[in-house]
């Protein structure tokens, strides 16, 4: 019997496909790199967007990375060195959101939220362009603004319990 070329082209399907099964065991899982880099990326831009970085927001930042994605310190500063890059070329947020909106249910996007209220706090003043970075990004992961400023109340709540413990 003879093999046509339409068996040959679903043979060459088939061999990529189990090919790229058994590569898939040992590359690490790219959505989940994705992932910490637009994650990562966005709370860059919440750190540096008032022009003013503050060694309270820089720790603050590799805490919640450190904490969220469960890194080593290492790790950490090398994905916050990788974000720098990517928020630096970034044009937009859509790109960053885009990933976050694509790979997180709400209450993931809710966390992410929650996180840059945490930046643009730490520092205790919250700048206009950190407010408004805020805002933008909840609207683009489709957070509501009862939401928002529920988050925001969470973490002003925590760091006002944090300075009377100290």
């Amino acid at each position: 019997m003879a093999v046509g070329p339409v068996a040959i082209v679903l043979w060459e399907s088939v061999k990529v496909f189990v090919e790229n099964l058994s590569q898939d065991e040992h590359t690490p899982d790219l959505g989940e790199e994705q992932l910490r880099l637009a994650s990562a990326a966005l709370l860059v831009r919440a750190m540096v967007i008032d022009g003013d970085v503050d060694e309270r927001e820089k720790k603050t930042l590799h805490r919640i990375l450190q904490t969220a994605f469960e890194m080593t310190p290492r790790d950490v500063t090398a994905l916050i060195a990788q974000a720098q890059e990517q928020e630096n070329q970034a044009v937009d947020l859509y790109g960053f959101t885009s990933v976050l909106t694509g790979q997180l249910d709400q209450e993931g996007r809710m966390k992410i939220v929650e996180m840059l209220w945490e930046i643009v706090t730490a520092d205790g003043v919250i700048h206009e362009f950190e407010a408004n970075l805020v805002w933008r990004v909840a609207e683009l992961l489709g957070i509501s603004a009862r939401d928002r400023i529920r988050l925001r109340k969470r973490v002003e709540q925590r760091q006002l319990r944090s300075v009377w413990d100290d």
